[in-house]
């Protein structure tokens, strides 16, 4: 999302992401609903493959991103009118938060599932335009600071992106372990 903070006017880039909100909660809402049996009836393939690619994926994405930075996405050159499928698709619908939705279907009321990821969605998207503010507002006064501020944290979120992916990876081993006992 640097690229698109950096880059987008902040009118264009407050629509898209709420636009986008609202196309990640309804695919995460989708997921919380139909849980496993979306990957395993339909998809004809387990959930636990899922993790382990979505964990392989976000593992190369935090690697790169911690040794090259927030160039390793690269900048966001939609047009206005695509970016809120851009916001959705690569920033807030990828494998982690569609694991997320689909063990917190299976763990919590479906109506539970939908106020957490309303409140996720409306707390994420708030933090995103208060950076976009904050980016916009001390850019001129401290650029060297703001640019710097954002390369530490990027590579701290890669960091925690890699403990994800593992994790993901090692969840899905797991469960197939635990489910190829069972049969």
């Amino acid at each position: 999302m640097v690229g698109m903070i950096r880059n987008t006017d902040a009118k264009i880039f407050n629509k898209a992401l709420i636009q986008g909100s609202f196309i990640a909660y309804a695919v995460f809402v989708f997921f919380a609903w139909g849980g496993e049996a979306i990957f395993n009836r339909y998809l004809n393939v387990r959930f636990e493959s899922f993790q382990i690619f979505g964990g392989i994926i976000f593992l190369v994405i935090g690697y790169r991103y911690v040794f090259q930075g927030a160039d390793t996405i690269g900048d966001i050159r939609a047009a206005p009118e695509h970016l809120a499928g851009t916001v959705a698709m690569p920033f807030m619908i990828g494998p982690g938060t569609i694991s997320a939705a689909v063990v917190m279907g299976m763990d919590i009321k479906i109506w539970g599932a939908i106020a957490v990821i309303a409140v996720t969605l409306l707390l994420t998207s708030s933090i995103l335009m208060l950076m976009k503010f904050l980016h916009d507002n001390l850019r001129y006064k401290h650029a060297k600071y703001v640019d710097y501020y954002f390369d530490i944290v990027g590579r701290l979120s890669a960091l925690l992106i890699g403990t994800i992916a593992i994790d993901m990876i090692v969840t899905g081993i797991t469960r197939l372990v635990q489910n190829a006992g069972i049969h």
